[in-house]
């Protein structure tokens, strides 16, 4: 077992916590994705103390301890399961080690956050949702969903739009190495290191990597999905693995929904439009808006003017990511999207597209996106 390095003192705080006591959270895998998203928003929240980092990389543990303050960083993942006196654990290793030291955290009596995708096998999916089962923790799985999504939601519960007919999402950018390439220069490095193109430790491509935002914001607006027919291909990038991909889905209803994705996309697109029997839903909205709702005008009259009103998302805006994942701990609860059956659920229709597009078939769906 290797050592934990100490950089500093770390007061603990014994017994159960209060509610205005910081969560102690430790992190396994702190690469970029830690470095870039999780630990500058932790730092400024007031629910966490990250108290220890765990990685594969020397000079990135020492150079995200003196960054955002950490006390301690180790190369031994296995120590900071068995530290009694963390909270939480945050998994930001590849997503091939995800479920592994998921289950690990759990069975050590840890909360879990669990960063995106969840993992690219069905067994792993459905050991991960039995092992969260089983602790009766708290498990945040990423991705966290902006106000539009959660009042897009709202609103089809409302029928604001009427029985929703379809919907598309797109997510997608340039591609793993333009990702990199800012990584890279937050830790003064100069190799490549893209497993993400190697399909013997990435085993899935674009639609894991990016698709995952549209096909989970298409899940936690809509629900359930029954049938997946699913198009990848190689396009442009140097791999075996998908870059780019489009999946077509039938909803429970019957409505008919689309997710794209792609890593040859270095203009960036991230945006959706849901579409129903009374109106549609974009976002992101007209004139800067975050959200628009489009309204006929007639509903008789082809080209009678749409009406177009921009909808405020404050009353439906989640907390932050980590602020989420600490009130569903503090409250002994499951966040209601961001949770194991949605993981599952999406992991089952991105494992589907592969599949239907290999063989040429759409692919019926079994799990559900919350119980």
């Amino acid at each position: 077992m290797l050592a934990i390095f100490i950089l500093g003192s770390n007061s603990i705080v014994e017994g159960t916590f209060k509610n205005m006591e910081k969560l102690k959270l430790g992190v396994i895998g702190a690469g970029g994705i830690v470095c870039r998203l999780h630990l500058p928003d932790l730092a400024k929240g007031t629910d966490f103390e990250v108290s220890v980092i765990g990685g594969r990389r020397e000079h990135r543990l020492k150079h995200q301890c003196q960054e955002f303050d950490i006390p301690q960083w180790t190369q031994d993942y296995d120590a900071i399961i068995a530290d009694d006196t963390l909270d939480a654990i945050l998994v930001g290793t590849p997503h091939p080690l995800h479920v592994s030291w998921g289950v690990k955290a759990l069975e050590a009596g840890k909360h879990v956050l669990m960063q995106k995708p969840l993992c690219g096998e069905m067994d792993e999916a459905n050991q991960f949702v039995a092992a969260a089962e089983a602790s009766g923790k708290t498990v945040m799985c990423l991705p966290h969903f902006n106000a539009a999504v959660y009042k897009i939601r709202q609103l089809i519960a409302e029928e604001s739009i009427g029985r929703v007919s379809g919907a598309r999402m797109r997510s997608s950018h340039g591609g793993p190495e333009i990702y990199y390439a800012e990584i890279r220069d937050i830790f003064g490095e100069t190799g490549d290191d893209l497993w993400f193109f190697d399909a013997k430790q990435a085993s899935v491509g674009a639609l894991f990597d990016m698709g995952v935002y549209a096909v989970s914001s298409l899940v936690a607006m809509l629900g359930t999905f029954k049938r997946v027919t699913g198009f990848v291909s190689t396009f442009d990038k140097p791999t075996e693995l998908e870059d780019v991909a489009t999946l077509v889905l039938e909803m429970q209803s019957g409505g008919i929904v689309t997710a794209e994705t792609s890593w040859c996309d270095p203009a960036r697109t991230g945006e959706g439009s849901v579409h129903g029997t009374a109106g549609k839903f974009v976002m992101p909205g007209k004139d800067g808006a975050a959200l628009s709702q489009l309204t006929p005008t007639s509903y008789t009259r082809e080209h009678a003017p749409v009406d177009v009103k921009a909808i405020d998302c404050s009353d439906a805006a989640p907390s932050g990511m980590h602020a989420h994942f600490a009130e569903h701990i503090r409250a002994g609860t499951q966040p209601p999207l961001s949770n194991v059956y949605t993981a599952r659920h999406v992991t089952e229709i991105l494992l589907a597209g592969l599949e239907s597009s290999a063989t040429g078939q759409a692919i019926g769906l079994t799990t559900e996106a919350d119980r």
